[in-house]
């Protein structure tokens, strides 16, 4: 067990690994093959937890709705899947943006979402608290670094790092776990009220918008326009831009 601080660690765990391996297989008489670390890293927790407001959700009914798909995702590795899945969107953009290791973050997550009877499940859970809010909790592995590797040298991920307003290694997990859960709930409500389609429909809108040709002065309008006709297609956005910049010069 090693205390890496505020890097990764991978580096330095590998190293002392193969630096011990000689010396292991002479003790045990056998000998040493793999020498790295695990992505398991489940004595690197981070937790967070957050109350999101019944009202500001949408209702009493919305808040009951969102517990029901939460519970189906506890119970049901199928839906768990999608649902970490959403959670992880927010997770490893972070990770990415801060030059972290995101395939690590990633499999130390997913295996740490198999529960004590050995099925996949969430990695969040939801509640109802006495004033009828909605309360999140979220505990993962999270082993994420500041010194070292890309995150000391890209500029971007400096920029992000920066940005952030954060000086250590566990200050930047607390931010990463805080947009995983946040992504979560974001998710299940769009799921418990109008549907996870309205959003996805909308992005790919805008997609479809800017590949046609759209300038970003058009863009809004043109997505309004597709999405109202139910004809979010390259053709109709090419008419649409075409309408629209005839107009523009009458």
């Amino acid at each position: 067990m090693v205390d890496v601080r505020d890097a990764m660690g991978a580096n330095a765990v590998n190293t002392m690994a193969e630096a011990i391996a000689p010396r292991v297989a002479e003790i045990t008489g056998g000998r040493t093959l793999l020498r790295i670390l695990t992505n398991k890293a489940d004595l690197r927790l981070t937790r967070v937890r957050a109350v999101f407001d019944a009202e500001a959700l949408g209702g009493a009914e919305v808040v009951d709705n969102m517990l029901d798909a939460a519970e189906f995702a506890v119970v049901d590795p199928y839906r768990a899947a999608t649902h970490n899945k959403g959670i992880m969107n927010g997770i490893t953009a972070v990770v990415l943006a801060t030059g972290n290791d995101t395939r690590a973050v990633e499999a130390g997550a997913h295996s740490h979402a198999i529960g004590s009877t050995g099925q996949y499940t969430s990695m969040s859970r939801f509640e109802k608290d006495r004033d009828g809010n909605l309360v999140g909790t979220m505990e993962l592995p999270m082993p994420v670094g500041l010194v070292g590797g890309a995150t000391k040298v890209h500029p971007v991920a400096q920029a992000a790092v920066s940005l952030l307003g954060v000086s250590t290694a566990a200050e930047l997990a607390d931010v990463i776990m805080a947009v995983g859960l946040a992504q979560n709930a974001g998710a299940l409500r769009a799921l418990a009220s109008e549907g996870i389609q309205r959003g996805h429909m909308s992005l790919h809108a805008r997609n479809v918008a800017v590949t046609a040709g759209a300038r970003l002065d058009e863009v809004d309008a043109v997505v309004a326009k597709m999405i109202a006709d139910k004809a979010v297609r390259a053709e109709a956005a090419e008419a649409i831009i075409a309408a629209l910049r005839t107009g523009a010069q009458a």
